[in-house]
């Protein structure tokens, strides 16, 4: 018997203990979308959060004034499923990056809400930060609202300031 692919991707925050305050978000916000591997609008987001992935690396060593709360979305395979978290904070290792997982797993369970993450560039499928309210990158939340209802994307834009 053949097992079904799954990728799920994690829209915004859940925060580990103590950091839901100080990111200004609420985890019960937090929703989980699932994308067959390969979705094209999924697969185009993703390509174009890589390409500028050096761009939001060097802003998140040294960010500009007005800006924070700077986050890479990482995927972490358990067995047949894949799932993708925001990881905040980081930071850069001698090999790659080390963070703490932001979101409730809901598919694999090789990881835990609130622990440290080991992962490496070609881990990271999106990023984003905020910069006067407003939300840059998270190229995959602008897809993930077209899978949801008008009024919880239309909600999640005004909250959070996504312009998508």
């Amino acid at each position: 018997m053949k097992l079904a692919v799954r990728t799920m991707i994690s829209l915004m925050l859940a925060f580990a203990p103590g950091l839901a305050g100080a990111q200004g978000i609420d985890p019960d916000d937090d929703k989980t979308v699932i994308f067959t591997p390969g979705d094209p609008d999924m697969a185009l987001a993703i390509a174009k959060a890589r390409a500028r992935l050096d761009e939001f690396l060097a802003l998140s060593e040294a960010p500009p004034p007005g800006t924070d709360r700077f986050k890479p979305k990482v995927k972490v395979r358990d067995g047949n499923v894949t799932e993708h978290f925001w990881v905040i904070p980081f930071r850069r290792t001698k090999t790659g990056f080390v963070g703490i997982l932001a979101n409730q797993p809901e598919g694999v369970h090789t990881v835990v809400l609130g622990q440290n993450i080991e992962f490496t560039r070609d881990d990271i499928s999106d990023w984003g930060y905020t910069r006067g309210g407003r939300q840059f990158g998270s190229f995959t939340v602008c897809v993930m609202f077209k899978k949801m209802s008008k009024e919880d994307a239309d909600y999640m834009r005004d909250k959070y300031g996504f312009d998508c």
